[in-house]
């Protein structure tokens, strides 16, 4: 089995974000980036699936600059076999989807593995791009996933309990927790690491579909006020005239 990991580049959350140019541009200047949490489920079920090489391979994709290479290699650590870096800074969901579309046509994959979304714009886009311009169908916030001579079953979580999806390969999957707990890398798999494939490829041309304008902070945190627990009056009073929830 051929599976393919898209990975996304993102910044670990306890970093400090802040913007320049005029709130149009992120600032990424100290900024520690990582694997995306969704895609490190969705790589560490590629390896299981493929029995860490014995069923099959396992390719990590993703499209970003020279600097998403130490994200791309310790997708490499971690366990995947080969890794393709298309050479350009993603400008919206619509563009990444055209690039790994265009990879995947011509490598022909059984299984197309993403996160359910990237924890930077939570956009929960690209596994359902992907999926229309491959012409598959897409199975997408996936809880649980096997495969069995060529059909994929698939947990869901829906209000009020679980659903159950089935679909043939080819097929795109979102995953998100509970698929498969993510893997450390440890140093066998850093040092082999260093000498695993990683393809470097140009982009084709494609027209962003949307553009950020500006950037703004979420509001800073009002402070807290304390109330005496035997003062039930002055309680109720600021719930009714301040925070105007009764």
């Amino acid at each position: 089995m051929k599976i393919l990991v898209c990975i996304s580049n993102v910044p670990d959350t306890t970093s400090k974000i802040t913007f320049t140019n005029n709130d149009s541009e992120f600032n990424v200047a100290g900024i520690q980036y990582i694997i995306n949490p969704y895609d490190e489920i969705a790589l560490a079920k590629a390896i299981e699936l493929t029995g860490s090489g014995a069923n099959g391979t396992v390719t990590v994709i993703t499209v970003g600059d020279i600097a998403t290479e130490p994200t791309i290699r310790k997708a490499l650590a971690i366990g995947a076999d080969t890794a393709v870096r298309i050479n350009a800074v993603p400008a919206d969901a619509w563009f990444v989807a055209n690039q790994i579309a265009d990879y995947a046509k011509k490598n022909s994959f059984d299984l197309i593995l993403t996160g359910r979304e990237s924890i930077d714009y939570n956009g929960s886009q690209v596994a359902g791009m992907l999926a229309e311009l491959l012409g598959i169908p897409s199975v997408s916030i996936a809880k649980g996933l096997s495969i069995e001579n060529g059909l994929a079953s698939i947990d869901r979580e829906i209000e009020g309990g679980k659903e159950v999806v089935t679909a043939s390969l080819p097929l795109v999957v979102g995953t998100a927790e509970g698929v498969a707990e993510p893997k450390i890398p440890n140093m066998r798999g850093i040092m082999a690491a260093r000498t695993k494939p990683l393809e470097v490829i140009e982009p084709i041309h494609v027209k962003p579909l949307t553009t950020i304008n500006h950037y703004t902070t979420p509001a800073a945190r009002g402070t807290v006020k304390l109330i005496d627990e035997n003062n039930i009056n002055e309680l109720v009073n600021l719930l009714h005239s301040e925070a105007k929830v009764i």
